[in-house]
């Protein structure tokens, strides 16, 4: 199982972005509300530890990981305090997020799928609308890793906890298990942060 995952992984970085087509559903007024408000927020990120000792010791060991992928230490740990603030403030595994954007996007800032998805996380543009304006550009950082861990975090929701669904709701192949399996594959393989090494400190999600 292990090799046809690491497979599956080869031929994937290959591939263009590799969002499948989300649904666009109407949202009740109090979820778009929690959403729009999470959207909203301006607070700068910054990595969430029980200590700074922690975070450090993170930060360092994921910009190893991720120097072949991106060179540039400054971005590479830019990107990655941004990944660590937004996947927990939404409640989701920073580890399991980077493995999300692996699978989607390769880590490329500009990329765009065939059905128009957009960015590291491969946000479709009709979340604008749902939950966010024209204004916000899906191909910065910030805003992109704002609107995909809010979506993200929305699904896991909908799927009472079931991140196999959620990610499956999040690509579009709800039910199919080659998108779940990728990203669990790419996270645990590329991005698995033991119990221990580090103590993620809560954060507040505004709305939820």
């Amino acid at each position: 199982m292990k090799r046809l995952v690491i497979v599956l992984l080869g031929f994937l970085a290959a591939l263009p972005a590799q969002a499948g087509a989300q649904k666009e559903e109407e949202l009740s007024l109090s979820v778009a509300t929690a959403m729009q408000r999470s959207i909203n927020d301006s607070t700068a990120p910054r990595l969430v530890f029980a200590n700074a000792n922690e975070g450090t010791a993170w930060l360092a060991e994921m910009s190893a990981r991720m120097k072949k992928k991106i060179p540039d230490d400054f971005m590479r740990e830019k990107l990655l305090t941004a990944i660590h603030y937004e996947a927990t403030r939404a409640g989701l595994d920073p580890q399991m997020v980077m493995g999300l954007i692996q699978v989607e996007s390769g880590f490329k800032k500009y990329a765009i799928s065939s059905v128009g998805a957009r960015g590291l996380m491969q946000v479709m543009p009709f979340w604008q609308r749902s939950i966010g304006t024209s204004q916000h550009n899906l191909f910065d950082m910030y805003t992109n890793l704002r609107f995909g861990c809010t979506i993200l975090r929305h699904y896991l929701d909908i799927e009472k906890g079931d991140l196999y669904r959620a990610l499956g709701r999040y690509n579009g192949s709800l039910g199919k298990p080659e998108y779940p399996n990728m990203v669990l594959g790419a996270w645990k393989s590329s991005w698995d942060w033991q119990p221990g090494q580090a103590r993620l400190q809560t954060v507040s999600y505004p709305g939820r």
